[in-house]
């Protein structure tokens, strides 16, 4: 499905989901849910059999699941409704609205392990912080209430289960939010799938003590723009980001920072309401908040220290050293994407003549100058890459072949522009193969025909290209 397709997907949930407030709690109403949930469910699984088989299908079966298992539990709910007058007993529907929580917990966990392998520690490590921290506050104002209410045994176990089940599945987001790897729309779609169900929870608990609950219950089918969201996920083009090992280096953000203090601070803080405010009680929360701000300053200050080697490490990965142009692994990379490209495979002509005369310093500044060359003469989404020696490639993406000719006349041209090397000329020029395809073609299909025909234009002689058969 194209990224047009799934605004529009969502736009149609969005004024759905709007209907279902407005004819909440009347026959039409719950008429239109279930048929709008039973067709969100369809979707999710339809969007599974997009994803195809592999090990990065296993996450998103056990987010359909999920949606399937809250589906039932509604429907349990509604039949009881109109064919009992009542309530289904405590338990029956909230056995398949509580085990969506941990399938979808672990399919969030299992995208973060794909997207992030052997880098997951740091962020799981803070996830499990701020994940205690929003534990401690469920059982203070959450758990507690309910179990020492006097409810009869299902009332008092089954309700505490959902804050339970909120954690988890918070640690789950907070695996994939905190760890490296892309965050294009699938992730911002995912994160904001899971931090609307989130949302509704907290609102269920929370404004009954501000609102009559019938107003609350409205905002129930909202649920179904957060399925509506996992969904468009699952369908998005760049969905692979969610499953597979990124590129990103993972860098602290500020706001993590200060999330990881307010943890921090929540056992004392809960403490404190608990023993009562005074002022000694007042001055240890205030020192205790000093000391947790001289401590993530100090962390700050060695992690920021610890991405800039990081960074720096994965930047020399992935250039050449001498002219700071891309390398093999990169255009692994690129070539590796579907979609019309354009290869220009370059080689130097009378380069080894200048090593040859002039020594490895006047070789060093050729290739400096051609590869400023190249890059001036490419658009920005084109790539240049050094792949060793003096060859060179420009990966041209949706460049047509007339298009990819007339670069390599102007590449010819730039190339073979006078060079000084202490007060003396150097005679280079460039051979150039060319290998255009309308369609993606495999790496070493393309690298190969544009080299057999770079080295067809050197035997017909220097300065000229060959388009590849």
């Amino acid at each position: 499905m194209t990224t047009g397709r799934i605004w529009v997907f969502l736009g149609g949930a969005t004024s759905a989901v709007t209907g279902l407030v407005m004819t909440y709690d009347t026959p039409v109403g719950n008429v239109l849910y279930v048929v709008t949930y039973l067709t969100m469910c369809v979707m999710a699984w339809m969007a599974v059999a997009r994803v195809g088989a592999g090990p990065d299908r296993l996450p998103w079966v056990l987010v359909a699941t999920a949606q399937t298992m809250w589906l039932i539990g509604d429907s349990i709910e509604l039949a009881y409704y109109y064919l009992a007058a009542g309530v289904p007993p405590v338990g029956l529907a909230d056995a398949f609205w509580l085990g969506g929580y941990p399938l979808l917990a672990v399919a969030l966990t299992m995208m973060a392990r794909r997207r992030a392998p052997g880098q997951l520690g740091g962020a799981v490590l803070d996830g499990l912080t701020l994940t205690v921290a929003a534990g401690l506050a469920s059982w203070q104002f959450l758990i507690m209430p309910v179990l020492g209410a006097g409810y009869g045994l299902a009332e008092t176990i089954v309700p505490p289960l959902y804050p339970i089940a909120d954690v988890a599945l918070l640690a789950g987001v907070l695996f994939i939010a905190l760890s490296p790897g892309g965050r294009g729309t699938p992730t911002r779609l995912l994160l904001g799938a899971v931090g609307l169900y989130l949302a509704i929870d907290v609102a269920y608990n929370v404004l009954p003590l501000f609102l009559d609950y019938s107003i609350v219950a409205r905002i129930g089918p909202l649920i179904m723009l957060g399925n509506a969201l996992l969904i468009a996920a699952c369908l998005h083009p760049e969905r692979a980001e969610l499953t597979r090992p990124g590129q990103r280096v993972n860098v602290l953000h500020p706001s993590r920072v200060l999330f990881l203090g307010l943890a921090f601070l929540t056992a004392p803080t809960l403490s404190l309401l608990r023993s009562g405010v005074d002022s000694h009680a007042v001055v240890a929360l205030f020192a205790t908040a000093l000391s947790t701000t001289f401590v993530l300053s100090r962390f700050t200050i060695a992690v920021r220290e610890q991405e800039r080697v990081q960074a720096q490490l994965a930047y020399q990965a992935r250039h050449d050293p001498l002219t700071g142009l891309a390398n093999r692994s990169v255009l692994t990379d690129e070539l590796d994407r579907p979609g019309p490209v354009a290869v220009l495979y370059l080689d130097l002509d009378g380069f080894k003549e200048v090593n040859d005369t002039h020594g490895h310093e006047a070789g060093d500044l050729v290739l400096s100058t051609v590869a400023q060359r190249l890059s001036s003469a490419v658009r920005a989404t084109d790539l240049v890459v050094r792949l060793g020696g003096d060859e060179f490639v420009l990966l041209c993406p949706n460049l047509p072949e007339a298009e990819a000719i007339r670069l390599a006349d102007r590449v010819l041209g730039d190339v073979a522009q006078l060079i000084e090397f202490r007060g003396e000329p150097l005679d280079i020029g460039a051979s150039i193969g060319i290998a255009a395809y309308g369609d993606h073609a495999p790496e070493r299909d393309v690298l190969r025909s544009a080299d057999m025909a770079m080295y067809e234009a050197k035997k017909q002689g220097r300065g000229r290209w060959v388009l590849a058969a």
